[in-house]
């Protein structure tokens, strides 16, 4: 059969748009709200995108986003999108073939009975819940990061929060909005996972350690049982509700999307970022590069040992995953990004952002393969990995490094994968085989340059996928779009590996031997400089509110 032509696409994606052969994807990140339309019978072909940007606050010592922020944006994210459908196709949507929900994971979302939100979102960005975490990882004999749902919980328990005594549910903010959409109480495997441990053997929470957990809190407050607070788990293809008229006027306030669009689990950015680079299988993992950092490895077997710098979480299909996961990413090196502009600009040779991190990332390119000597700490936040409860952003260097712009701009990159290669050497010693690690984010746009570094640090080949800056939007629309197959017998990773990425070519870089020494060496160095973070963290205090 010949290829179709250009019309005959045209004219076949506005067909699909029109009688409702589409799928939505939504994506709540760190600094941006994702919408992703996508063709309900061929998933990588996107059709229309939009998005709003939004940013945490950092209130009460607290990192958190309102409430009426997530529904203003979400509404401008999807506004964006049909102005872009319309924009290349001529048409409006009124209704869907399914829809998918995803968002940051972790954090502690608390609502009564009237579904009231009882205290401001605590989002994963956190490092308050140091006691609780401690507590509870020997209590199950597992890790419990500070992030996850049930260490927010504890928390608030060992600080006799008042807000308790009218506790009725717990969920993520993905798991609240689809809430919101359907008028189901549930969530996703893989963001479960971030909650409260699962079980393998069941795919749902661990009975034993919930009884554990009720046992605990028995003698202190007098809680509802926690398998009442939390959602009730799905795996990737379970039906998870339709979109009802309520949810339809909250996602598109003109009135114009129908009621009754299928929708499916919804999940966390990790999971979404799993399906977006087809990494569901053992021997496979990711990382997901944003306001935040991490890598999800699909496991072939248990680990040995329990470690605090690694997560035991699932894929959405519910198999078995250690994610290293770094509060800090690609923050810090955006700030220096925009200074670089602002000097552009001020100079009267004004370059448009991504022409910036275009130049800087070429630039990095003649840096020295241990950046000459400098270090870039790049911690907005705290970093559990590394034991910090907050963070201060520096740049170190001795008088007999070389400080170069290329050597800055390698550093200030070395330094968003600085703490995810120290978790990463934690997997290594456990001896967990990896074939190849797949990557997405926006600051793999610049092809080869962040990808090369990233496979120097892990000393892995790194592959990247043209969908690299989509990321979790698009991912969340593939699990929509799933839905079908699932009903038919198909599991995810054939579905991925024959329906979705079947005809795609990803960009494998293999790892430099003087990048993987080079970054060997800063790192030593990265782990030594660690002392004068604490340091700067111990003796400068923050002034009022930050962002």
């Amino acid at each position: 059969m010949a290829p179709a032509t250009d019309d005959e696409s045209a004219v076949s994606a506005r067909s699909a748009i029109l009688s409702g052969r589409t799928v939505l994807g939504i994506e709540f990140g760190s600094t941006r709200i994702k919408a992703c339309l996508v063709d309900a019978d061929d998933p990588a072909t996107v059709l229309a995108v939009g998005s709003h940007d939004w940013e945490n606050q950092f209130v009460d010592r607290m990192w958190t986003y309102s409430l009426d922020a997530v529904w203003s944006g979400l509404q401008a994210a999807y506004a964006d999108l049909l102005a872009d459908v319309e924009r290349r196709h001529g048409a409006a949507p009124q209704t869907f073939a399914a829809i998918g929900v995803s968002a940051m994971m972790h954090g502690y979302l608390a609502f009564d009975a009237d579904g009231e939100l009882l205290v401001p979102f605590r989002t994963w960005r956190n490092t308050t819940t140091g006691a609780a975490s401690a507590e509870l990882s020997e209590l199950f004999g597992v890790n419990i990061p500070l992030r996850w749902s049930i260490a927010h919980l504890h928390q608030a328990v060992l600080d006799g929060e008042p807000h308790l005594a009218r506790l009725h549910s717990i969920t993520t903010l993905a798991g609240y909005v689809h809430g919101k959409l359907t008028g189901r109480r549930v969530l996703g495997v893989g963001d479960a996972s971030g909650m409260f441990p699962i079980d393998a053997t069941t795919g749902g929470y661990d009975a034993g350690l919930v009884e554990r957990y009720d046992a605990l809190v028995r003698t202190r407050i007098d809680l509802p049982a926690l398998a009442d607070l939390l959602p009730e788990v799905l795996v990737a293809g379970d039906p998870a509700g339709e979109l009802t008229a309520e949810g339809a006027a909250l996602l598109d306030p003109t009135g114009s999307l129908r009621p009754g669009v299928p929708l499916c689990p919804p999940e966390g950015d990790a999971g979404t970022g799993m399906v977006a680079t087809d990494s569901v299988a053992p021997r496979t993992g990711n990382v997901s590069a944003g306001t935040s950092i991490f890598a999800m490895v699909v496991l072939e077997r248990p680990l040995e040992r329990v470690h605090h710098e690694l997560d035991l979480v699932t894929t959405p299909a519910g198999d078995p995953v250690a994610m290293v996961h770094c509060n800090n990413g690609a923050s810090e090196l955006s700030a220096w990004a925009s200074l670089f502009g602002r000097f552009a600009e001020a100079a009267g040779a004004p370059v448009a952002a991504d022409a910036v991190f275009e130049t800087l990332f070429r630039e990095a390119l003649t840096g020295e393969p241990d950046a000459g000597g400098l270090l870039a700490y790049n911690y907005l936040a705290g970093e559990p990995i590394t034991g910090l409860e907050e963070g201060r952003p520096l740049v170190v260097r001795t008088p007999d490094s070389r400080l170069t712009l290329g050597n800055f701009v390698r550093a200030q990159l070395y330094g968003v994968f600085g703490t995810l290669a120290l978790g990463m050497r934690v997997l290594d010693g456990e001896g967990v085989a990896l074939d190849r690690m797949f990557a997405h984010g926006g600051m793999f746009r610049t092809a080869g340059v962040a990808q090369r570094f990233l496979a120097g640090a892990i000393d892995t080949p790194v592959s990247v996928a043209e969908t690299a800056s989509e990321g979790g939007a698009w991912g969340i629309a593939v699990l929509a779009a799933y839905l079908p197959a699932a009903r038919a017998g198909v599991t995810l990773d054939r579905y991925l590996r024959r329906d979705v990425f079947g005809g795609f070519v990803f960009e494998t870089t293999e790892p430099h031997p003087d990048d993987v020494g080079g970054f060997a060496a800063h790192l030593d160095r990265y782990r030594d400089g660690l002392a004068a973070e604490r340091a700067a963290v111990e003796s400068i205090a923050l002034k009022g509110a930050a962002r």
